[in-house]
């Protein structure tokens, strides 16, 4: 079960009007590619596009609802359609784990190990569980959160996607406080240098083809140990690559797995 991370709107998300970026070269090198989920195949959506965008624009105008303080403004709606661009990159879940955990060594003042094994189980690094357990240090990144709405407000909760499972939910301004906060302990890298780290870093490049033509999602990586600094600065570009064009576009972002 992979990771990828999904910017633009809920309705293009849940129309399945959108393409990960295993799925665009798969189609750009002629593979056939099939997305398996922890639930089987994909089952044939039931909503017709403009449904899916109705109950999408409830469902975010109840939350708005919700989470605005009494004597405030209400939140300005983001815009719905299944149209509107969007982007998507794969961190997976080594680098996002690797990512964590350099957050986790720099705010705690512990070394960073230089490796990380192969499908490790970051949720158990003492350092990240004391992280997300701290009630001082409240990180999105670090409480389970899903998604990031387009508001201007900093703040967690809990609530039910369009989908009726409940999640914990945050704010693309208190994920751009975060990942402020973990370029200042740990790289201080520009923003060239950031974006630059989506090529210049993260995992050994190698997939596989099957004699069948299908291309499997999960890369064959001989590397049983990762460079933690290497797959956490990648992650990290590609969650500010995504929160930048969520910024841009008024869009939320969604972890996809």
């Amino acid at each position: 079960m992979g990771l990828d991370l999904y910017a633009g709107t809920l309705t293009r998300y849940y129309a399945h009007n959108w393409k990960s970026v295993v799925q665009q070269w798969a189609e750009e090198n002629g593979y056939s590619f099939n997305r398996i989920t922890p639930e089987g195949e994909c089952a044939e959506e039931e909503l017709s596009p403009a449904e899916i965008q109705e109950n999408v624009e409830g469902w975010r105008d109840q939350i708005l609802a919700a989470v605005t303080r009494p004597g405030r403004e209400p939140y300005i709606p983001w815009p719905e359609d299944n149209e509107r661009p969007y982007y998507t990159d794969k961190p997976d879940w080594d680098a996002f784990g690797a990512m964590l955990l350099v957050a986790a060594c720099c705010s705690c003042g512990e070394p960073i190990p230089a490796s990380v094994p192969k499908n490790w189980d970051f949720t158990e690094h003492p350092l990240i569980r004391r992280m997300s357990e701290d009630p001082e240090n409240i990180w999105s990144l670090f409480r389970d959160a899903v998604c990031w709405l387009p508001l201007p407000d900093s703040f967690l909760f809990q609530a039910p996607l369009p989908t009726g499972n409940q999640e914990t939910i945050s704010t693309t301004a208190g994920l751009r406080l975060e990942l402020e906060r973990l370029n200042e302990l740990a790289w201080q890298a520009d923003e060239d240098t950031i974006r630059g780290w989506r090529q210049s870093e993260g995992y050994p490049e190698d997939v596989t083809v099957s004699s069948g033509g299908i291309f499997s999602q999960t890369a064959v990586q001989e590397q049983e140990m990762y460079d933690t600094q290497s797959l956490a600065r990648f992650s990290f570009s590609v969650f500010y690559q995504a929160l930048q064009f969520a910024e841009e576009n008024r869009t939320p972002i969604l972890l996809d797995y």
